[in-house]
């Protein structure tokens, strides 16, 4: 009798450990969700007002289109409703505008507040820009977005201007004097409001406007399916969901193959007819709205605080942060002594693949190794055995913009800093933020909350470990481009970034002002000058100044 007993025990606790296991595979490998799934989930709007998803699906504002919500700590929710609310940007009062009350940068122009005769090195310039519109009227209400950089072609220098918006049409941009010489001032119009409004829209309702795809094979047969963060519709899925950060990712289940049989990973394309007729007009050439010469200022210095924008300045084509020290590597042989015995790890976009290029091509004994990875795609690896340095290079987790990439490589960055012991000879660098262009934010802030997240334990097990961030760069920018990765949608991220590092024991290099503030026009893969700037300041944090 204790024996039938015993067994029946051993076979109910089989079954329902069975069960268990069944019931993860189901959630991991393979949803076949709708709508019905999600009611009565709950989600903050851009108000900040908490709805039943049951009662609002003509919303069209739905970050993770139903397939993943995310449980949220109470700390986070809140910053994350912080950084949103950091970010917001300014509307028009009466929501769609026709075009010729739009801004229009022939009719609009700056002026120098209080100009003066003299000027010295280390003196706050003010400029005044007044918008007006196609009819020629002012402008009454702000969210344009504008760039400025003031520069001296000639000593090929350059900085930025820190922006502030009067939401009156009026915009005041500050500039910092930073070396004698006679200097040009100017001022362009990125976006007008009106079509910021437009960004904002293809943020919210259309994230699949890049779509991405995977093959699936299985011996002789193979089929290929749409993937992304969200999928419309109601056919099968395969969730390949990450196991560790929870980062979501979808694609449609092929017919008659498994999930399991994915085998890579690529860019599908870009969506077409996204804009109305009305609202392509809103999206022309980057305009300068004029230059303006200033006198030559005088050496003579005048004190200055360094915390103040800009972060740095170009003078004879090199940077020059104004919060510390820099090195600029210009010898192979200086590299090596820096980088001798030190494994570097980047992790991100094509832009920090830069740096891999650039460092594999500069120094003579650092040679790559042949991995049989894809051109442009990775993974890369540099090894110099003389000088015992290893460089490596790995692209960040899906969503990627790469052409194929195996299934096998596909990995987040927040598991590849899992993984790495760390320590006083461990370099690691990051970037992460083009790819992220056509998404609600919260995708990206979810991102980065991994990321942050392993980072901080990386330096808790190994605090010498040297951890530097890249940010992101401006680019050319066409009327399509823009609609995909305008230099709004990266200024919005990489403000978000730098609010989400900062207080935490990591560097910046920052490629934005670095980009924005040079002479050679805006590139999404700056020029060799630029990137030699960027790896002279990266590798002044490896190896910084005794000062």
């Amino acid at each position: 009798m204790w024996r039938d007993s015993f067994r029946l025990q051993i076979f109910c606790l089989l079954m329902a450990v069975l069960a268990i296991v069944v019931l993860v595979h189901n959630f991991f490998q393979l949803e076949h969700l709708d709508d019905d799934t999600v009611s009565g989930s709950n989600w903050i709007t851009e108000n900040n007002v908490q709805h039943s998803l049951s009662q609002t699906t003509k919303t069209t504002r739905n970050p993770y289109c139903g397939y993943k919500q995310q449980t949220l700590s109470k700390r986070e929710q809140a910053e994350q409703e912080s950084l949103l609310a950091a970010i917001q940007w300014p509307k028009p009062p009466d929501g769609k505008t026709a075009f010729a009350q739009s801004t229009d940068p022939a009719r609009s122009d700056f002026v120098i507040v209080k100009p003066s005769g003299f000027f010295k090195v280390g003196d706050r310039l003010e400029v005044l820009v007044r918008m007006n519109d196609f009819q020629g009227k002012p402008k009454q209400y702000g969210g344009d977005y504008l760039q400025a950089r003031i520069h001296s072609p000639l000593l090929k220098a350059g900085a930025t201007g820190r922006i502030v918006d009067c939401h009156n049409g009026l915009y005041k941009v500050f500039f910092t004097l930073l070396w004698p010489g006679e200097v040009k001032v100017s001022v362009s119009l990125v976006h007008p409001s009106e079509a910021i409004q437009v960004l904002l829209r293809l943020r919210e309702e259309r994230p699949d406007r890049v779509y991405f795809k995977s093959s699936f094979k299985s011996g002789r047969y193979s089929e290929t399916t749409e993937c992304n963060v969200c999928l419309p519709g109601d056919l099968p899925v395969c969730n390949f969901t990450d196991l560790y950060t929870g980062e979501p990712w979808f694609c449609y289940k092929p017919r008659k193959l498994s999930c399991a049989s994915r085998i890579s990973h690529a860019k599908g394309g870009y969506q077409k007819g996204l804009l109305t007729q009305e609202e392509s007009l809103f999206f022309q050439r980057y305009v300068f709205l004029k230059d303006f010469s200033l006198p030559d200022s005088s050496s003579m210095d005048r004190a200055e605080d360094p915390t103040d924008s800009p972060s740095g300045y170009y003078y004879e084509d090199q940077w020059r942060p104004r919060t510390h020290w820099i090195h600029h590597f210009n010898k192979s042989d200086d590299i090596i002594k820096c980088l001798q015995g030190k494994v570097i790890h980047l992790f991100g976009d094509s832009t920090i693949r830069q740096w891999f290029e650039y460092l594999t091509a500069v120094v003579p004994d650092l040679v790559e190794f042949n991995l049989g990875s894809p051109k442009n795609v990775g993974p890369f690896m540099s090894v110099d055995l003389k000088h015992n340095i290893l460089l490596k290079f790995r692209c960040h987790g899906p969503p990627i913009r790469f052409s194929t990439v195996f299934s096998s490589e596909l990995r987040y960055i927040a598991n590849e800093l899992n993984g790495i012991v760390g320590g006083r000879n461990t370099v690691i660098a990051i970037t992460i933020w083009s790819h992220f262009s056509t998404f609600p934010v919260e995708v990206y802030i979810r991102r980065l909350r991994n990321i942050r997240r392993s980072i901080i334990q990386l330096l808790d097990r190994s605090p010498k470990t040297l951890i530097i961030i890249r940010t992101a760069n401006v680019q050319e920018l066409g009327p399509e481009v823009s609609l995909f990765n305008s230099d709004w949608y990266s200024f919005q991220l990489d403000s978000v970034m730098r609010k989400m590092f900062s207080g935490i024991a990591v560097h910046f290099v920052d490629a934005w002002e670095m980009s924005l503030a040079h002479y050679l026009p805006h590139n999404l893969h700056p020029k060799e000058v630029i990137v030699k700037n960027q790896i002279d300041a990266f590798l002044s944090y490896v190896c910084p100044l005794q000062t």
